[in-house]
């Protein structure tokens, strides 16, 4: 594992036990209630949680609908037991890395990932990875930081040298262009002052892009 993924997978371990309440996951948890309403447009029986974390996605998610078949990866072994601790034993929850998804092709009608893609050192090599575990006409769905031009620069430029791994905060431009190599339908939306929603659809040839108003 190399440097940057030990220290993510080290900082979420360290913030497990205390996930769920304190400000170190206050992002994630005002990104549930956006990504809880984009999925109850979407059809879907499977779904796989990119990063889950302590799994409070799911839990909501099978709060709604009890026969939903759900898996979670994520580095973190104690954001897993936390996981564990909250959601009953259909779902399944795996350690392991999103370069390197440990599903066959065609897996899931739905992946979704929640404030953590600002924490892969190879988005493209993730990217590539969701659209192979998606079925044909399966939707992604992510949230992520956001900030303007001027705080992205500096929070880009203090990132470099974060001992918790995150990578980078991507401009709209740049979300959009990575999202389109991959998928089709490729969206991107504000979701208040300092966070974003982008949503594809895996498809064949042809992408198109286009944006909420």
């Amino acid at each position: 594992m190399d440097t940057i993924k030990e220290r993510s997978r080290a900082a979420f371990n360290r913030q497990a036990a205390t996930y769920d309440r304190d400000i170190k996951g206050q992002h994630a948890r005002s990104l549930y209630p956006i990504l809880l309403e984009k999925l109850s447009h979407i059809s879907f029986q499977s779904a796989l949680d990119l990063g889950c974390g302590t799994g409070e996605m799911m839990k909501r998610i099978l709060q709604a609908d009890a026969s939903k078949d759900l898996c979670g990866i994520d580095l973190s072994e104690e954001m897993l037991a936390a996981a564990r601790s909250k959601l009953p034993a259909q779902v399944r929850l795996l350690l392991g890395d999103s370069e390197a998804l440990p599903f066959p092709d065609a897996s899931f009608d739905v992946v979704f990932c929640n404030d953590s893609f600002h924490h892969y050192p190879a988005p493209r090599n993730v990217l590539r990875e969701v659209r192979r575990v998606l079925k044909p006409g399966g939707t992604f769905l992510m949230g992520d930081c956001w900030q303007p031009f001027a705080g992205r620069v500096i929070m880009n430029f203090y990132m470099r040298h974060s001992r918790e791994g995150d990578v980078k905060i991507y401009s709209k431009a740049e979300l959009v262009s990575m999202l389109s190599e991959y998928f089709r339908k490729v969206s991107w939306e504000r979701a208040g002052a300092a966070a974003c929603v982008a949503m594809g659809v895996k498809g064949g040839t042809g992408y198109a892009y286009y944006e909420k108003a």
